[in-house]
């Protein structure tokens, strides 16, 4: 009998649902009954409510089984589940669920298919074909091509991705650096860490290839400290790949050195920005610089440094593997490529689902979300993180795009979705805007500092309709001085969602109720 291959994700959402122990079990089991089988602990297909999703390698395809507990496994095996057969677990072949053969994964194509620390899965699959072309390729050429692919930043900020590295290149320096966001603290935000946690090499490679660009030779990639299985597999893929030639000096035989390192975050919201982030990487306490200069040109250690999250950079493989055009013929308008939504909140089935820019909010909510996990209406959807705004129903066709979401006064952001029913008090929700504001802020900036803590104050006080037409009208200049005042994002943008709040969902602060004629002028 020939060895039958199971994969069971080592991914964060799985291990907290049992996978460590349903790997165990079912290695014992298959044992007992004398049956040959090799466990692969892969990525999480993204698919959440499944989890831990068991696939068995067929004739036929991989075939899916989840969410499985260790008491299942008996009548796993009893119904022949290592041939794939019936059983009420049994999704059928992997690639056939609509969830996920309905999306275009170009990002994750790999997570959740191979052995994310092997360097031979990863090659099998495409892997280093991006690094190997760019090896060839003029610094400026590989500029070029990212440029061309319409890479934006996928953390939020949505730069172009090519301008910021053609300005590290053309800024002389006797050292540069790559340094990788990977502080992902938005609420409802989980893609960074499974592309680290279920694709990693993809990401050395991506830092690897910048590094080329702008003629970088070290990089970092800052973790969040609460993703220790995303650092551990960050460092296994480390290894490996610099055992295979794939990183340190003379990589491959070209004669270019590019390396990097992992260094864990200290747990501040506020060190998901770049110049925090560069702050606490200097072994400082995590604030906002002034800008200029731009990291770009003055970074790291005073040096010229690429700063881009962990989906801008793990896309860039595949931009260079296929061509920037290739890349840039998915999307819409200015916003090219695809983005990983990242589906939480009041949803039957959570989870991660990687689509060309111009799908809808209704899409995602009910063609892959299910609708609401309570059975109840949905009523709102907060997009793009705890900075993000409060969309009402009325707005859940619009396309997902950058420049539309700018003229409905919303953003995309990281691609986080968090979805509410009915029942939620859109009031509160945007006094917890606020409090998470006043928690999180560094402190360098008087209007986030005290803007934030006076905001929560005037919404309390709306709330109890304690002069409830000076009190709103203070909060909106509050909100105007934080926007136009404070000294990066977080200040800056937590007026979205307090705004948005009391826009779309007056009734719940105690004002009228929106009309038909003020749905018309949205």
């Amino acid at each position: 009998m020939s060895t039958i291959t199971v994969y069971i994700p080592r991914d964060t959402a799985a291990v907290a649902m049992g996978a460590h122990e349903i790997a165990q079990q079912l290695a014992a089991q298959a044992q007992e009954r004398g049956l040959d089988i090799q466990i692969v602990r892969n990525g999480s297909r993204g698919l959440l409510w499944l989890e831990p999703l068991v696939e068995v390698q067929t004739a036929a395809g991989r075939v899916a089984y989840g969410p499985v507990q260790t008491e299942d496994l008996p009548g796993l095996f009893d119904a022949g589940f290592l041939q794939g057969g019936t059983h009420k677990l049994c999704h059928g072949l992997t690639d056939a669920i609509p969830y996920l053969k309905n999306q275009e994964r170009l990002t994750f194509a790999r997570v959740g298919i191979i052995d994310p620390v092997s360097v031979a899965d990863y090659q099998a699959c495409g892997g280093f074909e991006g690094l190997s072309k760019a090896l060839a390729m003029e610094t400026a050429a590989i500029v070029k091509e990212v440029t061309d692919s319409g890479l934006r930043g996928r953390g939020g900020a949505a730069f172009p991705t090519g301008i910021k590295w053609n300005t590290v290149l053309n800024t002389p320096a006797q050292q540069k650096y790559i340094v990788c966001n990977a502080d992902e603290g938005d609420s409802g935000t989980f893609s960074d860490r499974m592309l680290m946690e279920g694709d990693p090499l993809c990401l050395i490679e991506g830092m690897t290839i910048a590094g080329l660009a702008v003629g970088a030779t070290y990089g970092y990639i800052y973790v969040r400290s609460e993703y220790p299985l995303a650092v551990q597999a960050l460092n296994e893929a480390i290894e490996a790949a610099r055992a295979a030639g794939w990183l340190g000096k003379n990589i491959q035989g070209s004669g270019y050195e590019f390396d990097l390192e992992v260094r864990k975050a200290a747990g501040a919201y506020i060190c998901g920005e770049e110049t925090a982030l560069l702050d606490s990487l200097e072994g400082k306490r995590g604030m906002v610089r002034v800008k200029p200069p731009l990291p770009a040109i003055k970074g790291l250690f005073g040096q010229p440094t690429v700063i881009n999250n962990v989906v801008s950079l793990a896309s860039v493989p595949v931009i260079l593997a296929k061509g920037g055009a290739y890349y840039q013929n998915y999307g819409m308008g200015r916003s090219r490529g695809t983005l990983a939504f990242q589906l939480t909140g009041n949803l039957q089935n959570g989870g991660l689902v990687e689509k060309a820019f111009g799908v809808t909010l209704r899409e995602l909510l009910y063609d892959y979300g299910g609708g609401s996990a309570s059975g109840r209406p949905l009523r709102a959807v907060q997009v793009g993180g705890p900075l993000g705004a409060y969309l009402p129903e009325h707005q859940w066709d619009v396309p997902l795009d950058y420049e539309t979401y700018m003229k409905i006064n919303a953003m995309v952001g990281h691609g986080g979705l968090v979805a509410f029913d009915d029942t939620v008090d859109m009031a509160h929700m945007a006094q917890y805007a606020m409090e998470f504001c006043a928690i999180e802020s560094c402190g360098k900036c008087t209007p986030c500092r005290i803007g934030s803590t006076r905001g929560v104050e005037t919404i309390q006080k709306i709330r109890r309709r304690e002069d409830m037409d000076n009190h709103v009208e203070l909060l909106r200049d509050l909100c105007d001085t934080m926007f136009s005042g404070s000294l990066c994002a977080l200040g800056g943008m937590t007026p979205y969602p307090v705004l948005s709040a009391l826009e779309h969902f007056p009734q719940d602060f105690g004002l009228a109720p929106q009309t038909e004629q003020d749905l018309a002028k949205v």
